[in-house]
């Protein structure tokens, strides 16, 4: 088979109703075109898969080819951070809610898969962001986002106090529920509901949203990707910093929050008729045609 992408990884939310089958079918369809075909090691034991091979998620993005995640966007964005060093190319099939990331449909599937295993394909790199937490001086905690880096507050609900510096330089200061930074690919995400600006994919970008500053004046600001954006956390009661929604930390007053974009991207596999505006409109409703 003249291909790139020979041996096929796939990975599902293993408690996704449905998604047993969903894997299942897709593997007998992609070894039926002659790939060598793997699953991670939990998706095979989490549904009960014993007639495929399987890896751990590191072994399984330096061994194959291509990954094909299947579940909703919050699995894109656990498994890309995962599988992020490892270089492998991403395809998204989505079981979930919104499938912004992941944009191909469970129906769709056989067609698109086949269409991008056969080089017709929109590739797209896409930026992460690292996060660390520094406390008098020393790291603390350290973590990767897809979408955004969220500093904000606890369960207090009380307004927190940050300093903004950009390479150093100070910036503003502002008091607010908090601060979303975002990489180009979180800009339709969280950082969108703050009143964030959309930012294509594929630049290399970050955006600063404040969440409901506490003074008329403040605005989000765009930034470039290769800033080092310096948060501190000069009063709060009681807040946290956020990874993607997924983990979390929490903060002191006197934390330090550096952000910067990750060593590595994530590329994203997509049909040859993969429109990213398209895909603005069919899943955030926005700018029909009059």
């Amino acid at each position: 088979m003249q291909t790139p992408f020979h041996t096929v990884g796939l990975v599902g939310k293993y408690d996704n109703p449905g998604m047993h089958d969903s894997v299942c079918r897709l593997g007998e369809f992609l070894r039926g075109r002659g790939h060598a075909v793997m699953l991670a090691s939990q998706t095979a034991e989490r549904l009960n898969i014993r007639d495929c091979p399987h890896r751990n998620l590191h072994d399984l993005a330096t061994e194959s080819d291509v990954v094909v995640v299947m579940g909703g966007d919050g699995t894109m964005l656990s498994i890309a951070r995962e599988l992020a060093s490892a270089g492998a190319p991403l395809i998204g099939i989505n079981q979930g809610r919104l499938g912004f990331l992941t944009d191909i449909t469970v129906d769709d599937m056989y067609d698109a898969v086949a269409e991008i295993l056969s080089g017709q394909y929109v590739a797209e790199e896409r930026i992460l962001l690292n996060g660390q937490i520094r406390r008098n001086g020393e790291r603390v905690f350290e973590s990767t986002a897809f979408n955004d880096v969220v500093v904000g507050k606890g369960g207090s609900g009380r307004l927190i106090d940050l300093e903004i510096a950009i390479n150093s330089e100070f910036v503003y200061s502002q008091r607010a529920d908090g601060l979303v930074v975002t990489s180009p690919t979180g800009t339709t995400a969280y950082a969108l509901s703050a009143g964030g600006p959309i930012v294509h994919p594929t630049l290399e970008a970050v955006a600063l949203v404040p969440i409901c500053p506490h003074t008329l004046s403040a605005r989000p600001i765009v930034v470039s990707s290769h800033s080092r954006i310096e948060l501190t956390l000069t009063y709060a009661d009681d807040a946290r910093v956020h990874f993607d929604g997924q983990m979390h930390f929490d903060l002191m007053s006197g934390d330090h929050v550096w952000i910067t974009r990750a060593s590595r991207p994530v590329t994203l596999l997509h049909p040859h008729s993969y429109s990213y505006y398209d895909t603005l409109r069919q899943k955030l409703h926005w700018g029909k045609r009059l």
